[in-house]
């Protein structure tokens, strides 16, 4: 089996998969919610449950594993055999959603042998659909109507699309993307250095992986993230900000991210699009 043999037909699936998955999203965003708690003290609403739902059926046909944020826990014993596997976040930003501020999206990727080689993420509030696979670059669409996406066919949505690129920064200051909910000191002492090594830096806080598709967009130059992230909140962004010329490494050895570990939880790392 060759590593990336026709990765347009798991790219399209996944994209439906997103689309399908939104439009239930934004139903139960435009009204009233309940929001439980998880174990970690992180938010669940009925959003994350039903776009999980709708994303395991959609992939389904691949008879492929999927290992989601909302699905069960699936024991390293298990997993560490999977050679190629779906890696979900069906609602990436679940306090973005909760606070209605429109930075949530949906995250969907493919896993091969510890590596994204695909992936989609799709932000519903903007009807905006980022993607990319290793081969074919990332790209970006706005999506004015759903069924031109759910019934097109790939070549008929890739004439719509606008390839990415980190080398797309026009005429502005060094600017850095951090998160909008996990401010840390070490976010803080990292901007600071770079506010005395550059004459002006601007900052741009965003929520869930918004942050990847900023510097995949040339709207930014780095996306340092010094604090916790699991595997799904970057397996998808990682591959849109890599394809379109970005670089993704650990914060502590400079080495590549790998994906299916042990232990699920990212070291800190860098997204840069520049030195």
């Amino acid at each position: 089996m060759k590593i990336y043999d026709d990765l347009t037909v798991f790219l399209h699936a996944a994209i439906k998969a997103s689309v399908s998955a939104g439009l239930r999203a934004l139903e139960i965003y435009n009204r009233d919610f309940a929001v439980d708690t998880k174990s970690d003290d992180s938010p669940l609403t009925q959003a994350d449950r039903d776009a999980h739902k709708i994303i395991v059926s959609c992939l389904q046909t691949f008879d492929l594993p999927v290992l989601s944020e909302e699905g069960r826990d699936i024991p390293y014993d298990e997993r560490r055999g999977w050679e190629r596997f779906w890696m979900v976040d069906p609602l990436d930003g679940t306090k973005e959603f909760v606070k209605k501020n429109g930075e949530f999206t949906i995250n969907i990727a493919l896993i091969h042998e510890q590596r994204p080689v695909l992936g989609v993420v799709y932000v519903p509030v903007l009807r905006r659909l980022f993607f990319a696979s290793v081969g074919m670059g990332a790209f970006c669409c706005d999506i004015l109507d759903a069924s031109t996406v759910l019934n097109a066919s790939m070549d008929q949505f890739m004439r719509s699309s606008r390839r990415l690129s980190v080398g797309a920064t026009g005429d502005r200051p060094y600017t850095i993307v951090g998160s909008r909910s996990h401010a840390t000191p070490e976010l803080e002492a990292y901007v600071a250095e770079k506010r005395r090594q550059h004459d002006i830096v601007d900052f741009i806080s965003a929520g869930s992986s918004l942050k990847f598709c900023l510097v995949a967009q040339g709207k930014a130059d780095v996306y340092p993230r010094m604090g916790p992230t699991m595997e799904w909140d970057t397996a998808a962004g990682h591959v849109v900000a890599e394809q379109a010329g970005a670089v993704i490494l650990r914060a502590d050895n400079g080495l590549p991210m790998v994906y299916n570990k042990p232990n699920l939880l990212n070291p800190w790392f860098i997204v840069t699009a520049k030195d």
